[in-house]
């Protein structure tokens, strides 16, 4: 009987699948591009703050409400509400809006701190994606553990943003749910609705490519023959 002892080695690099090096840049690449696109989109959110319309011409923002002022006729008379319902159109392009950040004149409860916690959200939304997207930048000049590092920290700062934009939308909505309607949100607000989905998906999608690209542990084993 003889005994024949194997000890095998299996490196990182015989374990790492292999992947086209133009193929991941392109990938990350898009990702930086998306996560661009979605500060924009974020930005101009919430700089607009205007996500709101009720059919009576109220305009509500993350930084003031507005509302139309009663507009005269060409004979001199008021025009009614009754004929605003009716010819909306023509009513917002006559009025002229009156503005105010006292945000608690329209009589919703809590709205002045709940709007001022939706901005704050929004805003460092904002923030930690501009962080985000430096790191993710700065980690394709680099190499090594280093690149690795600083593009799992802007993933994470992504995902942050996520849940802090995602965060503000439910607030804003839950603040003013009594005035939503289903075609009184803006544009505005639709951006900052694909901000916080693209947000998700760029934070998902560089997570998934950094362990994708980890090298697995080395294994070793003993094989033995009689």
């Amino acid at each position: 009987m003889t005994a024949i002892s194997v000890k095998v080695y299996k490196g990182s690099s015989l374990q790492k699948k292999p992947h086209g090096h133009l193929l991941e840049v392109l990938v990350r690449s898009l990702i930086i591009l998306c996560t661009a696109l979605s500060i924009v989109l974020s930005s101009i959110a919430v700089c607009d703050g205007r996500w709101l319309q009720t059919p009576g011409g109220h305009m509500f923002g993350l930084w003031r409400f507005c509302t139309a002022q009663p507009v005269e006729g060409v004979d001199g008379r008021i025009i009614d509400e009754h004929l605003m319902d009716h010819n909306q159109s023509a009513f917002e392009a006559l009025a002229s809006p009156r503005c105010t950040t006292e945000l608690g004149q329209f009589g919703v409860e809590g709205v002045e701190v709940g709007m001022g916690f939706c901005r704050a959200l929004v805003s460092l939304a904002v923030v930690s994606a501009i962080f985000g997207l430096e790191l993710q930048v700065i980690s394709r000049l680099s190499e090594g553990q280093d690149s690795a590092r600083r593009w799992v920290l802007g993933s994470a700062l992504m995902l942050v943003a996520a849940s802090l934009s995602a965060s503000g939308v439910v607030v804003f909505v839950a603040l003013l749910r009594g005035f939503v309607s289903q075609t009184g949100f803006t544009i505005t607000f639709w951006c900052q609705f694909n901000a916080v989905f693209l947000f998700v998906l760029n934070g998902l999608a560089a997570r998934r490519i950094h362990l994708m690209n980890m090298p697995a542990p080395p294994l070793s084993g003993s094989l033995q023959t009689c």
